[in-house]
């Protein structure tokens, strides 16, 4: 229990920037539709950001997980020596990727779709390379347990980018219609998606500043056999993180390409990635939850025992009771998401149960998918995310021509259950742990039924409907209290009732 406890209290600390910044960001997802002056521009904000999502993942190329890995092996590896070969092994990738990038950057512009935008390209590449250098001190952070120094450094840059954000998108179109010899000199009010990107390029090269002292406050050492293992351990995870990343991206790069009205598919791309960015809160608890559960499962690997595999199936457990919550509060509430939206973005709100659902299946998968990091099969996770990824793409290339965004959404849905469901199969074989299967089929059924009580109770008062739903929520939150967290195993309300 005392595993669970510091578990659940690294979680909320990661998840303090995590959540905060994802939640901001979302936020900031309703500032975007409402001042970018087309449902088009900010399709292009979405677009950008999925190539980003993709080059983020083959640039860091698995070496978080494969320095958390041979980092507990204390045996045979010097931690810092591990650290330092891979943050060297990062330096020089992302440095070589920039200036490639800046050597040929017409060309992959001009590829990317935007040849008259080589600022927005050349821009993308340098967050790109920073974010990359960067992950692995954040996760050296992680491995040494600090998890209030982690928050700290990522509040910053969160903040930082929202002071960013709100000068180039609000301040300065504001400043520019009553005043433009003020600002002239340095805005241009049709160049907003740049200031998006302007604001992310300046954050996180603050992240880098913050981060000087893991970065240059140590002996560095590099190890050119320590660098091979970690290569062969992490190129499998490369294959996944490539093929997963794709699994949330390919209908966000592709959807241009793929749907059957071209000359409105950058509009119908906004609207589908505004009304996903809803789903983010399920994406936002899953992030949280993985920040704290990679070091956790590595360190509790280490005690021999079966209480280490009860501790796995019981983080299962709380990570799908949690997951359904946070789905139901979501759903119930999606009436008062439509007050900061426009009325062109509302037409795709369709999605938001089903790239919810596809999202915490995700969750899922990310939690049964321990086994194979912990035997070192992490070969099996590339497999499932290819797996994914044909069903993913074959669905699109199939359907979007036909349904539009809707059937992206389906996709995600169809390739996280199946790869949920495979994991679990397979895993079940080379490291069985029983899960309380029961638990999990009892929570999902009793949310499913509140959720279509609360869509087929008609009511047409929004505040005696918000009530209604309320009312369904703290339900599902008794029948939790009652089964699974009684009241005097809560930490404050715990004091409270002794009091």
């Amino acid at each position: 229990m005392s595993g669970m406890k510091s578990l659940a209290k690294d979680t909320a600390i990661y998840g303090l920037s995590s959540i905060l910044g994802r939640f901001l960001n979302w936020c900031f997802v309703f500032l975007y539709i409402n001042v970018l002056k087309t449902t088009a521009e900010y399709g292009i904000v979405t677009n950008l950001y999925a190539y980003m999502a993709l080059l983020l993942i083959i640039l860091t190329y698995g070496l978080e997980t494969g320095f958390f890995r041979f980092a507990n092996d204390k045996k045979e590896n010097d931690p810092q020596k591990v650290y330092t070969t891979g943050l060297i092994s990062l330096a020089v990738s992302s440095s070589l990727f920039f200036v490639l990038v800046l050597l040929f950057l017409r060309p992959v512009s001009a590829a990317l779709g935007y040849p008259e935008h080589t600022d927005y390209v050349w821009m993308m590449a340098l967050i790109i390379a920073m974010d990359s250098f960067t992950a692995l001190p954040f996760a050296y952070l992680r491995y040494q347990k600090r998890p209030i120094r982690f928050a700290y450094v990522k509040l910053i840059s969160i903040f930082l980018n929202i002071v960013l954000n709100l000068f180039f998108i609000l301040l300065c179109p504001w400043l520019y219609k009553i005043h433009p010899e003020w600002i002239s000199w340095f805005f241009d009010p049709d160049f907003l998606v740049g200031y998006i990107l302007v604001a992310n390029v300046i954050s996180s090269a603050a992240i880098f500043l913050i981060l000087i002292p893991e970065i240059f406050g140590i002996r560095y050492r590099f190890d050119a056999d320590i660098w091979r293992r970690m290569l062969r351990y992490s190129f499998p995870l490369l294959i996944l993180g490539i093929a997963g990343i794709m699994n949330q991206t390919f209908d966000k790069m592709f959807y241009p390409v793929l749907a059957s009205d071209r000359s409105d598919a950058m509009s119908e791309l906004g609207i589908y990635g505004a009304v996903y960015k809803i789903s983010i809160v399920m994406l936002m608890f899953t992030q949280a939850f993985r920040f704290a559960y990679e070091p956790f499962i590595f360190a509790k690997n280490k005690e021999k025992g079966e209480d280490n595999k009860q501790a796995y199936s019981d983080a299962m457990k709380y990570f799908i009771i949690f997951g359904l919550f946070i789905f139901l509060a979501v759903m119930f509430y999606l009436d008062l998401v439509k007050f900061f939206m426009p009325a062109k973005y509302r037409v795709g709100l369709g999605v938001v149960p089903i790239i919810m659902l596809a999202q915490l299946f995700f969750g899922i998968f990310f939690n049964i998918s321990l086994w194979y990091k912990l035997t070192d099969k992490t070969h099996w996770g590339a497999w499932f995310s290819i797996f994914g990824f044909v069903i993913t793409m074959a669905i699109n290339i199939i359907f979007v021509p036909r349904f539009g965004y809707m059937a992206c959404a389906w996709a995600a849905f169809i390739c996280y259950l199946s790869m949920m469901i495979t994991s679990y199969i397979i895993g079940q074989y080379y490291y069985p742990i029983r899960y309380d299967l029961k638990s999990a089929v009892t929570y999902t059924l009793l949310a499913a039924v509140l959720y279509i009580i609360a869509y087929f109770t008609d009511i047409d008062n929004l505040v005696l409907r918000l009530s209604f739903r309320t009312v369904l929520l703290l339900i599902f939150v008794a029948y939790i209290v009652k089964k699974d967290m009684p009241l005097r195993e809560i930490p404050v309300i715990n004091r409270c009732m002794k009091k």
